[in-house]
């Protein structure tokens, strides 16, 4: 159900669930508590988080399923929706303990849904192109808001070419998503094209979502009716943030004192796909079996760059499905490696940043940057991945692993399908089966790794590697990275893990 909101006059973006009380007879809804109890495949919660509870917005009804072998599953409802609100509500920084009383226990999981439920838009922005001048910051709230360059990321290098895109990308300590349009006109002096894009910032990626349609529809009314922006200024003035006084300029998707170290570095919030193109079944099609050759550059925490022409969108969720597969939920693991970022769309602008970077992944749209061979350690160019690094380019090849781990994946999602064609499963999502599948790897490698480490003999032998799910001889390699990486130097490598 679509309401206006009732701080401001002119919203019409948020999607909130009905308030309307059922007629006399009639079963009551359901509490979001009880939905995540009754669909528990579809929670995002298992799958992509790991049960750590990160929700993506207010819980929707389930969609209906898509069982084409080309298209995508609908996102699924996510889970990560507060349960029935206790009589007193606590602050967000203390939690109330269970006791004999009965009194409720605030959980983590229900803080950090809080605070992710909150409003974090730091500043909207409308980005024009001008036929002298080039990409031009047009308007912005707050006026004083640093958004130098940001008129080159919300406008991407090549966008005349196409009709509409969005970008998702890194500005500073926040993240942005940008709705572009291109609309021919009669103009000699816009030269038969007006070119604008309406963009946002906030500190978490995982809420923008939600503005996506908000965007889009105001990017078509500036490209209509140039220079109107009460619906922006009141979007502003109704979800704008209350933040404290920058003191770091560290970039993240929830508050660093809500959980571990180990968490920020090894998972990824959820980021609610919109566009049934860039979903995670469409990632592992494209890329094929080679998704296991990102799966461990990933893994190692390689700097990824990947090259599209535009539409940027379905690329900048490409970068997001490779952070998934990286995903760690085991508690401590990951705390010394740098964290795997999401920097999504670079232009030739954010190279200093990427110099200083040890670990990301991104994409562009400017060729130029294959040439920048130290800010990467992996290109990939449409389906293509390449490497300059020397000790890099043995990884490029699959193993026998590999292959049968892309098998097992083929013949899990064959199975999915034939469930939703046979028995109308709609709580079930190729989304969640995938992340899950990378995550249980990954889990299972360091689980491995760990038992390893404590046990009396703390050598890496063909049956722990093979434990691992890994290949003994085409793997090796692989796993002395991993194991320096992560910090496993007192581990012993067995003679008997040759190369191939």
């Amino acid at each position: 159900m679509v309401e206006r909101s009732d701080r401001a006059p002119l919203l019409d973006w948020e999607e909130i669930p009905s308030t309307e009380k059922p007629a006399d007879g009639a079963p009551a809804a359901a509490s979001p508590a009880e939905g995540r109890q009754s669909s528990p495949s579809g929670s995002r919660g298992t799958a992509g988080c790991a049960g750590f509870g990160w929700s993506s917005g207010p819980e929707d009804a389930a969609p209906p399923c898509r069982s084409e072998a080309d298209g995508c599953s609908a996102p699924p409802a996510t889970s990560g929706a507060p349960p029935a609100a206790p009589e007193r509500q606590l602050p967000p920084d203390k939690e109330e303990r269970l006791s004999d009383s009965g009194a409720r226990e605030v959980s983590l999981e229900d803080r950090m849904v809080k605070w992710e439920e909150k409003d974090q838009i730091v500043s909207v922005f409308v980005v024009t192109f001008n036929t002298r001048t080039g990409n031009m910051l047009e308007w912005c709230l707050p006026k004083d808001m640093d958004l130098e360059g940001v008129e080159f990321k919300a406008i991407a290098s090549g966008s005349h070419r196409v009709s509409t895109d969005f970008i998702y990308f890194r500005k500073g300590r926040y993240f942005g998503l940008a709705c572009f349009a291109n609309m021919p006109v009669e103009s000699t002096e816009e030269r038969g094209a007006r070119m604008k894009s309406v963009g946002i910032l906030s500190p978490s990626y995982t809420l923008l979502y939600r503005y996506m349609s908000f965007l889009e529809h105001q990017v078509r009314l500036q490209l209509q009716s140039p220079g109107h922006y009460s619906p922006l200024e009141a979007f502003y003035e109704d979800k704008r943030a209350l933040l404290p006084p920058s003191g770091q300029d560290v970039v993240t998707a929830f508050p660093a004192n809500a959980w571990g170290a180990a968490i920020n570095h090894s998972m990824h919030p959820e980021m609610k796909i919109t566009h049934p193109a860039g979903c995670m079944s469409q990632f592992i099609r494209f890329f094929g079996e080679h998704i296991m050759v990102l799966w461990k550059l990933a893994l190692l925490r390689r700097r990824i760059l990947i090259f599209s022409p535009p539409p940027v969108g379905v690329v900048c969720y490409r970068v997001y499905c490779c952070c998934c597969l990286a995903n760690i939920s085991i508690p401590g693991v990951g705390v010394a490696v740098p964290e795997f970022r999401p920097f999504f769309y670079v232009n030739v602008a954010d190279i200093s940043a990427l110099e200083n970077e040890l670990s990301y992944v991104a994409c562009t749209t400017e060729k130029i940057f294959e040439e920048k061979k130290d800010l990467y350690d992996v290109y990939v160019d449409n389906q293509n991945v390449k490497t300059y690094r020397d000790g890099l380019k043995p990884l490029l090849r699959l193993s026998a692993a590999d292959k049968e781990k892309y098998r097992k994946l083929t013949e899990q999602r064959q199975m999915l399908l034939y469930s939703q064609e046979e028995n109308g499963d709609c709580v079930s999502s190729e989304e969640d089966l995938f992340i899950l599948f990378f995550l249980e790897q990954n889990n299972r490698i360091f689980q491995t790794l760990s038992e390893v480490a404590g046990s009396p003999d703390p050598t890496v032998t063909q049956d722990s590697v093979r434990a691992m799910g890994l290949d003994p001889h085409g793997d090796r390699l692989f796993l002395l990275h991993l194991l320096e990486i992560y910090g496993y130097d007192s581990l012993l490598v067995s003679e008997q893990l040759c190369c191939s």
